[in-house]
């Protein structure tokens, strides 16, 4: 039978409607990302164009919206209040190529190292970032021009346009899913209010009250070329380096978290190395091009995907109709309630909260309980990259804990009278004390193998306790043999080199971890 959602035409339309919903959404973000930089809204405007574009027709994870985000901007924003936005403009440059490094030397596939508890608090906690970000919308300015939350028939009006949102994104997909539910409920609300002449904030009075301009608009022209005018000596790259670096993480991070994410929300799989290589294309060209930079935006791509966008066309078709609403629409962008974009946004959270984390966390370990709630909350008070950061060293010392009491020695004495410990077990830094403590050179015989057959030397600590072990054998005179290590462990071993058996049976091939060589 036929399947409509197959259809080649059916898709393409699917992707064209879901990118200008998407573009509208973009609109405010970007604005408001703008003002967390502290830079001109264009700026934000151009870089969810430039960003938006290249990633989509270069990247490796169709389907995914990449624009201005929070995440940089918070980083950006101590770069420009204190050597202006010249030098942002070459730390983007500098991000960028650090970004398409870590591309070509294939760093992408690091993100595999992130548990599934880091990724569940990842989402959750933007999701709630994004929950509070909109809570800024429902704030008027007073008589002294300062913003306070609306109160009375504007908080109402306010309130009710947010639900009729909603209720038109939730609903609509019942009847029919030819048009993107979003796009029908921007524009629906859109007309009502204007029919009505409801009194409702629009997209330009956010933009004129975060201004303070009474004539500020959203219309502007296309960006132009232009090297940053900074110096181009050591001390400037002094200055943007750490910040490059600390952005082209962040950057990274967020758009590889999220390309793992749309991987399971389509059942497809991305390129992470391949997007950042075009995410860093894309940031070098907002240094050029008078942007601020970006990511990956996982609230803007769960709009894409939820309103049945997949393809390469619907970030394209994002990127092309918000650059078209700069140039040539402004007036018409202009006239959307901001109310009908908050709606949008609060169906996003409502769709990234992962809410079977709550019967989960009932399930799982407690250690990774505490990874959920920790990032999640990590990620509300500082940035992603923190969080993930915290997170994986969180679950990593965990991991260390838990396989520190794993190592056991089954002992024997043979009919010579020679004791065997056979080890099991993996032995690393966690374990090494654990390891020592599980001979004894004074009660042991004169004879002892050590059998590393069902063990696993994995680092230097591990090397260093060998070595000490065979320190306390030798020192009371007693024979110690070492069976079944790797080459490079016995190339690694000092004190207990010529202690090692090396032809019982066939030794194992690994590498050591370690930062010295004896």
């Amino acid at each position: 039978m036929f399947d409509i959602q197959t259809n080649p035409e059916f898709r393409l339309r699917t992707d064209l409607l879901s990118g200008i919903t998407v573009a509208l959404a973009l609109v405010p973000e970007a604005v408001a990302f703008s003002f967390v930089a502290g830079v001109d809204p264009l700026v934000g405007l151009y870089a969810a164009f430039m960003v938006g574009l290249i990633t989509s027709l270069f990247g490796g994870r169709p389907g995914m919206i990449s624009g201005a985000t929070g995440a940089l901007a918070v980083v950006l924003v101590a770069l420009v209040t204190q050597h202006g936005v010249q030098y942002m403009f070459a730390a983007v440059a500098l991000m960028g190529v650090l970004q398409i490094l870590a591309g070509l030397f294939r760093l992408g596939k690091f993100i595999r190292m992130v548990p599934h508890p880091v990724m569940l608090g990842f989402v959750n906690g933007l999701a709630i970032v994004i929950f509070l970000a909109q809570l800024g919308q429902f704030k008027a300015p007073d008589g002294d021009g300062q913003l306070v939350w609306m109160e009375g028939t504007p908080l109402f009006t306010m309130l009710g346009l947010v639900v009729a949102t909603m209720a038109i994104i939730h609903l609509l997909p019942k009847l029919t899913t030819v048009v993107p539910a979003s796009l029908v409920a921007i524009v629906t609300i859109t007309l009502a209010t204007a029919s009505f002449g409801l009194d409702s904030p629009t997209i330009v009075d956010y933009l004129r009250t975060m201004t303070g301009d009474a004539q500020a608009s959203l219309a502007g022209g296309l960006p132009s070329f232009a090297i940053p005018m900074v110096p181009f000596n050591l001390e400037t790259l002094r200055i943007i380096l750490p910040f490059a670096a600390i952005l082209a993480a962040v950057g990274l991070i967020e758009s590889l978290l999220t390309l793992t994410l749309v991987d399971e929300l389509t059942e497809t799989r991305g390129r992470g190395n391949k997007e950042c290589v075009a995410q860093g294309a894309a940031n070098i060209a907002c240094g050029f091009f008078g942007g601020m930079g970006g990511c990956a935006m996982i609230g803007q791509s769960m709009i894409n995907i939820n309103s049945g966008g997949r393809g390469r066309t619907s970030g394209i078709t994002a990127s092309l109709s918000l650059i078209a609403f700069v140039v040539v629409a402004s007036p018409l962008i202009e006239m959307i309630p901001v109310a009908a974009l908050v709606g949008v946004m609060f169906m996003v959270v409502l769709g990234t909260f992962e809410w079977s984390s709550f019967r989960v966390m009932t399930k799982v370990p407690v250690s990774d309980a505490i990874v959920i709630v920790l990032v999640s909350a990590v990620t509300v008070a500082t940035d992603l990259a923190v969080a993930v950061l915290v997170g994986v060293i969180f679950s990593a010392l965990v991991f260390a804990w838990k396989h520190a009491k794993v190592i056991h020695a089954v002992c024997e004495t043979n009919e010579s009278g020679t004791k065997v410990y056979s080890l099991r077990g993996p032995l690393f830094f966690g374990s090494s004390k654990s390891f020592l403590e599980l001979f004894d050179p004074k009660g042991d015989p004169n004879d002892v193998i050590v059998e590393f057959q069902h063990a696993r030397v994995s680092d230097h600590s591990a090397i260093e306790a060998i070595d000490t072990l065979a320190e306390r054998y030798l020192a009371l005179g007693k024979i110690l043999h070492l069976r079944h290590l790797s080459p490079e462990c016995r190339k690694l071993l000092r004190k207990a080199g010529s202690l090692v058996e090396v032809n019982v049976i066939e030794d194992p091939k690994y590498h050591v971890a370690t930062d010295a060589l004896a």
